[in-house]
C-alpha cells in the first residue's frame, strides 16, 4: 500500500510540474511571441519525414499590422462571442453535442436500411473557441481524449487570465495553420494573394478565415463551390464582429 500511495504522489507531483510549466509558457507569451506550437512542431517532424523535406512559411506580424478585415473574418468564422465569453462558448458547445447526436442517428439510420452499403462516418463538428483552439495547437498533441480536453480546458483558462484578448487573437492569427507548411496571417496573404495581411480586402480575408477548419483541403481545391458560398456568408458577418 505504500508502494501505491508513492507512486500515486509521484503522479500528482508530475502532473502539477507540467501544469506549472504550462502556465510559465503561457504567462512568458504575455510579452514574447512563442517560436513555433506543438502543432507546428510535429507538422515539421512529418515534413522531415517524408519526401519533399521541410518547406516552412511564417513571418509575425503584430497585431496592430494585420489587417482588421482579417481580425473580423475570423472572428466571424470561427468564434463570433470571442470578446465576450472567458475561453468557452457554453452555448456553441451545446449545439454542437445537438449536431453531432443528429448525425451519429442519421448514419445509424442509413446503416439500418442499408447494412450491405459501405457505412459513411457521421461528420462531426466542434464548438471550439479561437483561445480552445490555441491552447490546443501551442502545447498539446492532437490525439483525441479526455485527458487531453480536460488538459486543453485548464490551458483555455490560463490564457485568457493570463493574457489579453488581443494578444490570444495575435498568436493565433501568427500561428495557425493555412496550409502546407503555411503558418500565420502574413505568410497566408503572400501565399494565395500576393499582398500583406494588412492589405488584405473583406473577401479575401474572408476566403482565408473559411480555410481555416480544413487548410490543407482547401489549399487544393480553391475553387470549391463551398468555400465561395461560405466566404459570402462569412463577409455579411464581418461588420458585426466585434473585435478586442
Amino acid at each position: 500500500m505504500k508502494a501505491v500511495l508513492r507512486w500515486a504522489g509521484l503522479v500528482l507531483l508530475a502532473g502539477l510540474a507540467l501544469q506549472l510549466f504550462f502556465i510559465g509558457r503561457i504567462a512568458a507569451m504575455g510579452v514574447v511571441a512563442p517560436e513555433s506550437t506543438a502543432f507546428q512542431r510535429s507538422e515539421a517532424w512529418a515534413q522531415l519525414a517524408g519526401r519533399q523535406g521541410l518547406h516552412w512559411r511564417q513571418q509575425w506580424l503584430p497585431y496592430a499590422d494585420i489587417g482588421d478585415h482579417l481580425k473580423r473574418a475570423v472572428i466571424a468564422s470561427e468564434d463570433d462571442g470571442f470578446v465576450n465569453h472567458d475561453g468557452v462558448d457554453w452555448e456553441a458547445v451545446e449545439k454542437a453535442w445537438d449536431r453531432n447526436a443528429r448525425a451519429q442517428e442519421r448514419a445509424a439510420q442509413r446503416l439500418e436500411a442499408a447494412p450491405s452499403r459501405p457505412a459513411r462516418p457521421a461528420r462531426i463538428v466542434g464548438g471550439s473557441t479561437i483561445t480552445q483552439q490555441l491552447a490546443k495547437n501551442l502545447l498539446l498533441s492532437g490525439e483525441r481524449t479526455l485527458v487531453r480536453k480536460g488538459q486543453e480546458f485548464v490551458l483555455t483558462l490560463a490564457l485568457e487570465h493570463l493574457l489579453t484578448k488581443q494578444r490570444i487573437l495575435e498568436i493565433y492569427l501568427n500561428s495557425v495553420e493555412w496550409g502546407d507548411g503555411i503558418f500565420g496571417a502574413e505568410a497566408a496573404a503572400q501565399h494565395y494573394f500576393k499582398k500583406s495581411a494588412s492589405r488584405l480586402t473583406a473577401s479575401e480575408a474572408a476566403r482565408l478565415a473559411v480555410m481555416l477548419p480544413q487548410p490543407k483541403r482547401f489549399e487544393k481545391t480553391p475553387q470549391s463551390a463551398y468555400l465561395a458560398g461560405r466566404t459570402r456568408v462569412i463577409v455579411g458577418r464581418m461588420a458585426s464582429a466585434e473585435l478586442p
